[in-house]
């Protein structure tokens, strides 16, 4: 137990003896975890973020949507903060642009599905 007892003794007369040096020591180590968080936590939410706010900018009529609920349904208009949704035939539901999680343009999809389908047919008739 003198043993334990007269080391700690010494670390104490030593780390008097340079209390700059131990100060530094430390706001490097926070330093070091500020840097670490901000590229592992804020940057990534922040462009996580950034990307959500030009998708429901982006958000136009005839876009299929999904809700924070869960609702899934097609854009019949969009006004300036709200968006209304045809979620089934005569059921239009209207929702606020921050209730949209997801945005996946459906007449893009379909028009970039019949031009690949094309490109294969075009190119066997030129050999």
């Amino acid at each position: 137990m003198n043993g334990i007892q007269n080391g700690l003794v010494l670390l104490q007369g030593t780390t008097a003896a340079n209390p700059t040096g131990q100060l530094v020591s430390t706001i490097v180590t926070f330093g070091l975890v500020f840097v670490i968080f901000y590229f592992l936590i804020i940057r990534p939410q922040n462009k996580k973020q950034k990307d959500m706010q030009k998708m429901i900018a982006g958000v136009k009529k005839g876009d299929k949507v999904v809700t924070i609920g869960g609702i899934h349904g097609v854009v019949t208009s969009v006004k300036e903060t709200t968006v209304l949704v045809k979620v089934d035939d005569g059921t239009r539901i209207e929702f606020s642009k921050s209730a949209i999680a997801s945005v996946s343009p459906a007449k893009v999809e379909e028009k970039a599905s019949e031009s690949v389908e094309e490109a294969p047919a075009e190119k066997t008739e030129d050999k």
